[in-house]
Formats: C-alpha cells, structure tokens, sequence
C-alpha cells in the first residue's frame, strides 16, 4: 500500500512537469520551425496565412493553459469538511478514494473531501469535481485540437522541409521505425528523429484527450461520475441532459467555451441537496 501510494504521489509531480515541458517544445516548434518554414515568402497571401495560423495556434495554447490553471485554482474540495476520515488498508474502493455520503468522496492523494467527485487528475495535481468539471473538460477538447493541429503542421513541415512524401497512408506507420534506423545509421539528424517522435507523440495525446473528453461529456450528460461508474453505482437522476449541462458549464456557457472565465459561481450548498 506505501509502495504504491508513493508512485502515485510521483506520479502526481511528474506528469504536471511533463504536461508544462510538452506546451514549451510545442511553442518553440511552431514559431520557430513550423510556421516560418512552411511560410517563408512575404507575399500577401502567405503572410494572410501565416496571420492565421499564429493566431490559431496562439488561441488553442491560450485556452488549453487557461482551462489547465482555472482547474487547478478552483478545486473540488468540500469547505465546511476539514476532517480527515480514517480509511482502512483493506478498503475495498479501487479508487483511490474513500466513499463517504451525498457524493463526497475522501481522497487518498488529496488528503481532502472532494464534493462530487469524478477522478484524480494527475496532470493537474488534484482531484476534479463540481467546481472545476467544466475547465477540465475544456482542457481536454483544446488540448486535443492542438495536439491534432500540431500533428498536422508537423506533418507538413517534413514536407517541406524532408520532402517527406505522406501520400501513401503507410508512410506515416512505418515513419517512426524506419527515422530510428536511419538515425543509428547517420543519414538523419536528431532534430528530424526528435520531430517524427513529437508527432507521434501529438497523435496519443490528441486521441487520448479526445476520447477521455467524450466519456466524460456522457457522464456529464448523464448526471453521473466516472468515481460512481467505477463503483457500479447507477444514479437516479431527475433532471434531463440539457440541465445536467447547465449545471457544469454555467448559463453562459458560450462565453465558456471560447475563454477560460468562471461562467457561473459555483454553490456546495446546492450541489450538496442535489445529491441528497
């Protein structure tokens, strides 16, 4: 149990480490290899497209760090319970949390009672719960889009830069291997092996978010929690999807979903009687 609540609290200083690490190599990628060679003339049309790229890329960074801090800074921990509960070793939850009343959950990482929560985010470092649902869920879906953008102005700039040719869909799965052989051998350089692994690495993280935002916007919709879907738990939830909705994202939601701002106050008290 130590060994591997000791992993897990690594985990929990690495992987925000990796996160922070992974956006700055993107960032110098972009400006200082991406855009300026697949743009590099100044005629009006390519600096029109350059305009627009940056200023893409400058957007999607913008949201996704934006939604990353806005989680971390409004947490899901229950106010008016300080207490910590005494878990046992043998507890059953697998979780890494410990089940109390009314969708509060002890957890084991946090040291704090987390008011509905879904799941420990290693990336951010905490728990996510009913304050800080929606800025995640954007984190994910703005991550995802840049990871997938950035994959394809990599894609282009082997073009360009390689005349690496992505016509045949092969190409791109036996890309990884064969730039690792070529590297070995000294016909490539480690910036071009360094640039085959970040797309790759692009790929995984953009699908992983993409996929992991979509099960989480069912949840949502569902008025469930990845914590209670763990547990076999099905909730008796009166309120259709529209309002379960609403309930994260805030009534204004639209301005939510194009700035990380708090859309609406969020109240413990009131989330507390929906679980009652």
């Amino acid at each position: 149990m130590f060994t591997r609540m000791l992993k897990l609290r690594l985990l929990n200083a690495v992987a925000p480490v990796y996160f922070f690490m992974a956006t700055v190599v993107t960032n110098i990628l972009h400006f200082c290899f991406f855009i300026p060679t697949i743009f590099p003339y100044p005629e009006t049309s390519l600096m029109v497209s350059s305009t627009l790229h940056t200023i893409l890329v400058l957007f999607l960074m913008f949201n996704a760090l934006g939604n990353y801090i806005m989680t971390i800074i409004y947490p899901a921990e229950s106010a008016n319970e300080t207490a910590i509960p005494v878990c046992s070793p043998h507890c059953s939850d697998k979780v890494d949390a410990h089940y109390l009343l009314n969708g509060r959950h002890f957890c084991k990482l946090c040291k704090k009672i987390i008011l509905k929560r879904d799941h420990h985010c290693f990336f951010t470092g905490n728990c996510i719960g009913n304050k800080n649902m929606r800025y995640f869920l954007m984190f994910c879906i703005y991550t995802s889009c840049a990871c997938l953008y950035s994959l394809v102005l990599g894609v282009a700039f082997l073009t360009v830069e390689y005349s690496i040719s992505f016509e045949n869909p092969l190409t791109f799965l036996t890309l990884l291997p064969l730039s690792v052989c070529s590297f070995f051998i000294g016909s490539i350089s480690g910036l071009q092996l360094f640039l085959v692994l970040m797309l790759y690495v692009w790929l995984g993280i953009g699908l992983v978010c993409a996929g992991f935002c979509s099960q989480q916007m069912l949840l949502v919709a569902r008025g469930q929690t990845w914590c209670q879907m763990q547990r076999g738990e099905l909730v008796r939830n009166c309120s259709n999807w529209r309002a379960n909705l609403k309930h994260v994202f805030g009534s204004r939601w639209i301005l939510g979903l194009i700035l990380p701002v708090q859309t609406e106050a969020c109240s413990e008290d009131a989330d507390a009687q929906k679980q009652d």
